[in-house]
């Protein structure tokens, strides 16, 4: 699979002010937290608690009810 143009995440990450999420291919992208609402009113227990989705193309946090695309991080969507 050409991770390219079906970009797969590897690990997440959130401090207070970023999510940082590592894609299979080496590649790091950071958004801030801001951006997402839920995700920035969850206390760090809630965001660490994440599971990845399909082949690693989404992102859930299953305490909050909140999900992420990772092409939608890469491509800056909110």
């Amino acid at each position: 699979m050409n991770t390219l143009t079906h970009p797969q995440a590897h690990d997440v990450s959130c401090t207070k002010e970023l999510i940082v999420v590592t894609l299979l291919d080496g590649r790091t992208i950071s958004a801030p937290l801001n951006w997402f609402p839920k995700l920035y009113k969850a206390n760090q227990a809630q965001l660490d608690n994440w599971q990845l989705l399909g082949e690693g193309e989404d992102i859930y946090w299953p305490d909050i009810n909140e999900d992420l695309s990772v092409i939608g991080l890469l491509y800056g969507s909110q």
